[in-house]
């Protein structure tokens, strides 16, 4: 069997799938309604044993659940099945957030890699070849041995610095002193 063979009957399988679940949301919504039980994404998802996932991607589903738990709700504020509802809303958004968050580390990660992978092309391209995994991470290692010499130098500078200002001040003040004394000295012989 070919390759675009196979990859055909995969798509139908995942169609066939797809379209079970798709009935299977149909058929709890329905029941759920018929029932009077709580309408919302979660609780379909529940009874159909689908992903809320799923629902969240087919947004004619979701849109079926949101208008039928819409028209089943009663007028008077609050009832027992709006505070699940709401409880489920709110579950809901939690999932959301953390979602997003997963999402944007793997971004974060997929940009590294892209901007590894443009600056071996941009090596190639260049005529220099690109490094090897190890000379990088060599680099790497020996930059961040030159930081901290870096770093012990200047903290040494530093050390110099003070100690030459003091001695600058006592050799000011040891002058100040020789000054002086030949003076005295005029004052005691005259």
């Amino acid at each position: 069997m070919t390759r675009h063979a196979t990859g055909a009957e995969a798509l139908t399988l995942a169609r066939r799938r797809d379209s079970t679940r798709r009935q299977r949301v149909l058929n709890a919504l329905e029941r759920l309604a018929g029932a009077g039980e709580e309408l919302s994404v979660a609780a379909v998802a529940r009874a159909a044993q689908v992903d809320r996932s799923f629902l969240y991607r087919h947004h004619d589903l979701r849109a079926q659940i949101l208008t039928r738990a819409a028209q089943s709700q009663p007028d008077a504020s609050m009832t027992r099945s709006a505070k699940v509802s709401h409880q489920s809303l709110l579950a809901d958004l939690a999932n959301l957030r953390g979602h997003n968050e997963r999402l944007r580390r793997q971004n974060g990660k997929l940009a590294r890699r892209l901007s590894d992978a443009l600056g071996e092309e941009i090596f190639r391209a260049s005529g220099l070849g690109a490094p090897a995994a190890d000379e990088t991470e060599e680099l790497r290692r020996r930059v961040a041995e030159l930081e901290q010499t870096m770093l012990d130098l200047r903290q040494q500078l530093k050390e110099r610095t003070e100690e030459l200002d003091a001695a600058r001040a006592t050799n000011r003040d040891l002058m100040a002193e020789l000054n002086q004394a030949p003076a005295r000295r005029d004052n005691v012989s005259s």
